[in-house]
């Protein structure tokens, strides 16, 4: 059912989607303002797939660049409503509805402001449940698509005189790289809207009701704080049935920022025989276990957890730091069609020297 955001939805949405950040999905204080700017600015409205009419222009709002805040970058919310603005313009016909590519800390509420602002709505709807590093990995199905697409970006930090205003058009694998490059250009981070489709094809190759799945956890997370951090970290584990697969202090951290916009490397927690190494690009992408096996893996929820059950993203851990780490198999979330198609795991299994597609499609 259709229903209006409000402003006690900000912090749910910003909590449950720091969990499914998997430790990149921007940053919790940018998600605040989206939030908080669009329930001011007017009435956004969320409302579920079987709601909207199949032929309705269903578009992606998406935040794209590396989120451990190792770069000047500078995205307003303005530039959310202005990446729309500017996908209409070369559609040539108005956006029903913004899905989100990803779930996140802020990400949750790319599409927030845009209906306030225009009008669009809040599709309950997702390319992934958890945040993911390329723009393939939440196309939901479309990444080796030969047919024409449209993408938007819009930002970039005015005081170093790199805002950025891009519209491309092509086959998705070749222009999603344009906006990445963009996002490097204009500071590290950079809005987008991109890839309308009509509503039938959200309804069959989206994660359906990932938003919803965002603000109920993040309910439960609110909950339980007053209770302290084990109640808050149970919590969690209930409502997304995952467990806790390790524990201990960052022993190593060797990340680095490259110039496509990612932060690649790894994170080792805990010692010895309980060791494990989280692979990094922006967000978690594997986890290996002291003995080599796979212990989790995307498309599973990785997140890294402070003792007090606050998820913490790669560029807020620093070595000695104690961490739970967190895994909901992917057997237990809705997966968008992006998941099964093979050619999104290429680049990252090259940017990151591991496999992730025996595991992903296994």
């Amino acid at each position: 059912m259709a229903r209006s955001l409000t402003a006690a939805d900000v912090e749910a949405a910003v909590k449950g989607g720091s969990v499914f950040a998997a430790g990149g999905g921007g940053w919790a204080d940018h998600g605040r303002m989206l939030g908080t700017a669009a329930v001011n600015a007017g009435e956004p409205v969320m409302v579920s797939m079987d709601e909207v009419p199949d032929d309705a222009w269903i578009a992606t709002a998406a935040a794209i660049g590396a989120p451990a805040s190792t770069t000047p970058w500078q995205m307003l919310g303005v530039d959310y409503v202005k990446a729309v603005q500017l996908l209409e313009a070369e559609l040539g016909e108005p956006i029903y509805g913004l899905m989100i590519g990803q779930n996140g800390k802020s990400s949750t509420l790319n599409a927030w402001l845009p209906s306030a602002v225009l009008g669009t709505k809040v599709v309950d709807a997702v390319g992934d449940l958890r945040a993911h590093p390329t723009g393939d990995m939440g196309s939901i199905g479309l990444a080796n698509s030969p047919e024409r697409t449209i993408q938007t970006a819009v930002g970039g930090n005015r005081a170093h005189n790199a805002y950025i205003e891009l519209v491309v058009t092509g086959a998705t694998a070749k222009i999603s790289p344009v906006l990445r490059t963009a996002a490097d250009m204009s500071g590290g981070f950079i809005a987008s809207c991109r890839n309308p489709v009509p509503a039938a094809y959200v309804k069959q190759h989206a994660a359906l009701g990932g938003i919803s799945m965002a603000l109920e956890l993040g309910a439960a997370i609110l909950a339980a704080e007053a209770k302290g951090g084990e109640a808050v970290i149970a919590a969690i584990c209930e409502t997304t049935r995952g467990s806790i697969i390790g524990r201990g202090p960052v022993a190593a951290k060797q990340v680095v920022y490259t110039n496509e916009a990612f932060d690649i490397g790894t994170i080792t927690v805990g010692a010895g025989a309980d060791a494990l190494t989280l692979h990094v690009m922006n967000e978690y992408m594997a986890v290996d276990a002291a003995d080599g096996t796979r212990a989790a893996g995307y498309p599973d929820v990785i997140t890294t957890l402070s003792p007090d059950g606050v998820p913490l993203s790669v560029g807020e851990i620093e070595e000695g730091m104690e961490l739970l780490v967190l895994r909901v198999p992917k057997s237990v979330i809705p997966l968008s069609s992006s998941v099964s198609d093979p050619s999104v795991y290429p680049p990252v299994e090259a940017a990151l020297g591991i496999d992730l597609t025996d595991y992903a499609l296994g």
